[in-house]
């Protein structure tokens, strides 16, 4: 089958890309933007046109379309696809396909998502169950990327909320780490959000809360963790958000049949994934962390995370928003939850980068609303910086004592590239 994918770059959409490569379709496909998984995907064998979109790409052979939820109909190829019959999916439409022909574990909630699912499969891969796994993140165990191909009847996913993408799903155990507000782009409120999760949880055939939530869902298929009377995993990754992430991955291998030494031994081996708590402490004279947090829940635990594993460090977090809605309607809550983390002194410095936009999903009137600048001055000692090399000035004076924490969901992970590079050219 001749598949093409729009918005191939993104980190779900390209797992699927690679899925239906490695089972020998022919896969091709379009993105604005260069990436490091786009350059994966082409070495992999998937021919990928970079730049402004151009609907003769949609050739008259193509037997599937499937797109990234980022992609509106207002784009070319969607268009030209549309016009000439060919079958369109979106990423979510697509991947709840596939998960009808397997035994699906998908994971959801506000944050942890990543962790969870990788979690997960390393135990069903230390049982023997080989499975199938896409996930939201590059794994190295899984060749630095984001699809595991198993040979099973076994499938782990994520399963995102926005727009109510999971919807699509209707898996055989579901998992909902956590309820919160998020997303009020599309949800406008948290009563909205909690609706959206209840119909996931009530068209999965069993879904896992943790007690601290349950009182959210209303559904007769429940499975409540309970923290209290889980064994508490020891584990690689800090935190004690992931020890809670790791208990929900041990009740999903308890109805699996799997039994708790197994989970343990494959959750001793988790070692992190990329950007989520993503520790280099060898490529500079300081410690550097890339983390994905953008949720004021994520944000106050990662840091406190941080200072937990590094006690007498110097911490030092630069911090980009992500989308202009989300800051502006979570706006009280990054507030507090910088604030408290420099009184309690999680965190010594924090710099706030220009806010990530994504086109398309951002109004300007809410832009109007939020700035970098406005949110910076509710925060006592935060700093504003505009660009990476106003962000490199910072290193200049860091040591052994020290640990930057790059922060956020936007493009500025690619700090940490800029200052490889930089690095790499003084010396060369």
């Amino acid at each position: 089958m001749k598949i093409y994918f729009i918005g191939i770059g993104g980190i779900g959409i390209s797992a699927l890309a690679r899925y239906y490569l490695k089972n020998g379709h022919e896969v091709s496909g379009s993105d604005p933007f260069n990436s490091e998984i786009i350059q994966a995907l082409q070495k992999e064998g998937a021919k990928v046109f970079i730049g402004k979109q151009v609907k003769e790409h949609i050739e008259n052979d193509i037997d599937l379309v499937i797109y990234s939820p980022a992609v509106k109909e207002d784009n070319e190829e969607f268009k030209e696809a549309r016009n000439k019959g060919t079958k369109l999916l979106s990423y979510p439409e697509a991947l709840g396909k596939l998960s009808k022909d397997l035994f699906t574990i998908a994971v959801s909630g506000t944050h942890g998502k990543s962790t969870t699912t990788t979690m997960i499969a390393f135990i069903l891969i230390e049982a023997g169950l080989d499975p199938t796994v896409i996930v939201g993140t590059k794994v190295k165990e899984f060749g630095d990327s984001n699809l595991r191909l198993g040979n099973s009847k076994y499938l782990v996913i994520e399963a995102c909320e926005y727009e109510d993408s999971f919807l699509n799903y209707h898996p055989d155990i579901g998992v909902i780490l956590n309820i919160e507000a998020d997303h009020l782009d599309y949800f406008k409120t948290f009563e909205k959000v909690k609706e959206s999760f209840n119909k996931f949880a009530n068209q999965s055939k069993q879904v896992i809360i943790e007690k601290k939530f349950d009182n959210l869902i209303d559904s007769n298929n429940k499975i409540v963790l309970d923290k209290s009377e889980m064994i508490k995993p020891s584990l690689n990754v800090p935190g004690e958000f992931n020890i809670t992430n790791a208990m929900h991955a041990i009740m999903v291998a308890r109805e699996l049949k799997i039994d708790d030494e197994t989970s343990l031994k494959a959750l001793a081996k988790f070692k992190g994934t990329w950007r989520r708590m993503d520790i280099d402490d060898t490529s500079f004279n300081f410690t550097i962390i890339n983390d994905y947090a953008h949720h004021p829940t994520e944000i106050g635990a990662t840091l406190k995370a941080v200072r937990e594993k590094y006690p007498d460090k110097n911490i030092y977090c630069i911090f980009q928003p992500h989308q202009y809605e989300r800051t502006f309607n979570l706006f009280d809550d990054f507030v507090k939850a910088f604030n408290e983390a420099l009184s309690k002194k999680y965190l010594d410095h924090l710099f706030i980068f220009p806010i990530y936009t994504v086109e398309g999903r951002e109004s300007q009137e809410i832009k109007n609303k939020v700035s970098t600048e406005k949110l910076a001055l509710e925060i006592k000692g935060a700093n504003l910086l505009k660009d990476f090399e106003n962000a490199k000035e910072i290193t200049f004076n860091l040591n052994k004592n020290d640990v930057l924490i790059i922060m956020g969901a936007g493009n500025i992970y690619n700090l940490y590239k800029y200052l490889l590079d930089e690095k790499q050219n003084i010396h060369s």
